[in-house]
């Protein structure tokens, strides 16, 4: 491809919108961002404006190509990656939200997805499904909306009414929102609702009618890079659209987790590590999900396993925000730093209950340990250790259910910043820990898989080649002390459990 033509990315994530242009080395030329407005009606819940997020959408677009003051002849496809289970339902002929989007870390179905396990339980449907019954995932989110907004069942069975997780809803409006939008997904967002069949790549009639979502406002389920449609109208307007993938399997992508066994772990306002199984479908017996990771055109899906964790990113931004301990993200590690050791404190941030691999709904966030001694700057550095100690959690699961003791870690995401962070993960992990040069691997993933569809980039032979090493931590902590912080955290986990009473947080 010519070298003035180059590959946009949507990055439409839990806390702002990200669009960012690469070019065939895969490097950022240009990026833009907006930060959306986190909505909390209530203990638990969790909101996003759809509206907001469409705007800003289209300002973080034109942003970008001003910045690189380039217009949408230089724009060879757009790749869109987003904020997973994230569930949106809107009016087909206005565009128009029924409600608030319910974000993915909302606890508000808790009692639905109780009712849906029986007798059976959570793993009720996780041969089909790959996940446990759980409030994270999207498909109770869509059957909440249609039983709590007056009328709103009633017009989806009525065919007024589209669901989607947020990658439909961007392309949505990309393609021409009421006036002919597509009404799109693909197979790695499909597979986080709890709708699709793992093993067909299909929605599944028993499984929406389980969970009370009718099919006919289900968007179509497609591979992960093919041309879907163009944008239409706007600045965009006649460039194709070719690729689709949720955030984390986006990242895993852009950091060339190409081949069975490998893993990547972003840390974000939650942590996701993703370890390739190749086409096999791996079941987990220790608390991991089961989910597509990627499926190029017509090429066999791959999958993987994922260890999901809820809170760490967003911790920092409430320590930053709900305490003011702190003025800016960055400002943690100065605060940590303060301090040598945590004091003995732990920080257990179980906002919206533990996820991988606990699956504990009914914890909730505590700081144990605390005596008169512990400053603020123990307090600062607890919350960045509960990071890699949930890590740690996630990774002794996944050595169990794949046998295969990982020798290192790739890792992105804004916290991959935080050095002090990095050298504790590599420390309590005990295996080294490595940041690519181009660190925004979503976005660049979803990129590669738009770029491959259009022929941009001519295999995945260019993202292996791509790949660079930044920067390496490794391990520097004695097995004793390792242990012993360990088993500290055990601890404090233990103290957040069963905090949550059938009475409270279930209307």
């Amino acid at each position: 491809m010519a070298e003035t033509t180059y590959i946009l990315a949507v990055d439409q994530g839990t806390t702002s919108t990200r669009a960012i242009l690469f070019d065939h080395s895969g490097s950022i030329v240009a990026v833009d961002q907006r930060e959306h407005q986190q909505i909390f009606p209530r203990a638990g819940w969790v909101e996003h404006d759809g509206l907001e997020i469409w705007d800003n959408t289209r300002a973080v677009i034109g942003g970008a190509l001003g910045k690189a003051n380039v217009n949408r002849s230089a724009v060879a496809a757009v790749g869109i990656t987003n904020q997973r289970e994230t569930t949106i339902v809107w009016d087909r002929h206005t565009g128009i939200p029924i409600a608030n989007a319910i974000v993915w870390q909302d606890t508000r179905t808790q009692r639905l997805v109780e009712e849906l396990g029986g007798d059976e339980g959570p793993r009720r449907y996780a041969a089909r499904t790959g996940l446990p019954l759980a409030t994270y995932f999207a498909g109770p989110k869509a059957c909440w909306l249609l039983d709590n907004v007056a009328g709103a069942r009633a017009r989806a069975e009525a065919g007024d009414l589209l669901f989607g997780t947020i990658d439909t809803w961007v392309l949505w409006n990309l393609t021409g929102g009421p006036d002919g939008g597509l009404h799109v997904t693909d197979v790695t967002n499909a597979s986080r609702t709890m709708l699709m069949d793992l093993h067909t790549l299909q929605w599944d009639s028993q499984l929406c009618a389980a969970i009370g979502v009718p099919e006919s406002m289900l968007p179509q389920i497609r591979s992960s890079a093919e041309v879907y449609g163009t944008c239409h109208p706007g600045i965009l307007d006649g460039v194709p659209v070719a690729g689709i993938l949720g955030d984390q399997q986006a990242a895993t992508f852009g950091q060339g987790c190409l081949e069975r066994g490998m893993a990547k772990n972003t840390y974000g306002t939650g942590n996701f590590m993703l370890l390739n199984t190749g086409t096999e479908i791996v079941p987990s017996d220790n608390g991991l999900l089961t989910t597509v990771c990627y499926r190029l055109g017509d090429e066999p899906a791959v999958y993987a396993l994922e260890g999901s964790i809820a809170v760490t990113g967003s911790l920092v931004q409430w320590l930053r925000d709900n305490l003011g301990m702190i003025g800016a993200a960055p400002e943690v590690e100065t605060l940590a730093q303060s301090v040598n050791d945590n004091g003995g404190t732990y920080f257990v941030p179980a906002f919206s209950g533990l996820f991988a691999p606990h699956w504990r709904p009914d914890a909730r966030g505590a700081i144990v340990g605390l005596t008169r001694f512990v400053t603020k700057g123990h307090i600062a550095r607890a919350a960045l250790e509960s990071t890699a100690y949930q890590t740690h959690d996630v990774l002794q699961a996944m050595n169990a259910d794949s046998g295969v003791a990982l020798r290192e870690l790739k890792v992105d995401g804004g916290m991959t910043a935080n050095d002090t962070l990095m050298q504790f993960q590599a420390d309590i992990l005990g295996v080294d820990v490595i940041r690519p040069v181009v660190a925004e691997t979503t976005a660049l993933g979803a990129a590669y898989a738009a770029g491959l569809a259009v022929g941009y980039w001519s295999s995945t032979d260019d993202i292996r080649t791509n790949w660079q090493e930044a920067k390496r931590w490794s391990p520097a902590m004695d097995a004793g002390t390792r242990d012993r912080l360990l088993r500290g955290w055990d601890k404090a986990v233990q103290r957040t459990l069963d905090w949550v009473d059938d009475d409270v947080e279930q209307d």
